[in-house]
């Protein structure tokens, strides 16, 4: 009877360490199968995240590109501008001092009658 019982213990030993075994053995490929899958997203996520960076900074380049195109069409518009307002300052002197001119020969001419007519006694 002492047999027996050992025996038997010794089978149910046995058969558990089996079964153990396998156990095991599942739990360790579902394991892996979980660090795959964890990889396999990072990948995808640091992928999707350097797209986005270089979308990013393509969008960033044609912005400063656009704000340097209009930085340069506004100074040649206040280049323009500042060109026809020397121009028109330019006129407005010359016209000054055309009239100062004029004026001048006028006064002189005026003077010069004054001078005849004083001269000549009348």
């Amino acid at each position: 009877m002492k047999k027996l019982l050992l025996s038997t213990a010794l089978l149910v030993a046995l058969g558990s360490t089996f079964t153990s075994c396998r156990d095991v053995k599942e739990k360790s490929e579902s394991a892996a199968d979980a660090v795959e899958n964890a990889a396999d997203a990072t990948g995808d996520a640091i992928k999707e995240t350097a797209e986005d960076t270089a979308d990013a900074l393509d969008h960033a380049a044609d912005e400063a590109g656009e704000a340097m195109d209009n930085a340069a069409k506004a100074t040649g518009d206040a280049i323009d501008d500042a060109v026809d307002a020397t121009g028109d300052a330019i006129d407005d002197a010359a016209d000054a001092v055309e009239g100062a001119a004029k004026d001048t020969k006028d006064a002189v001419k005026d003077a010069a009658d004054k001078t005849n007519d004083a001269i000549q006694g009348n």
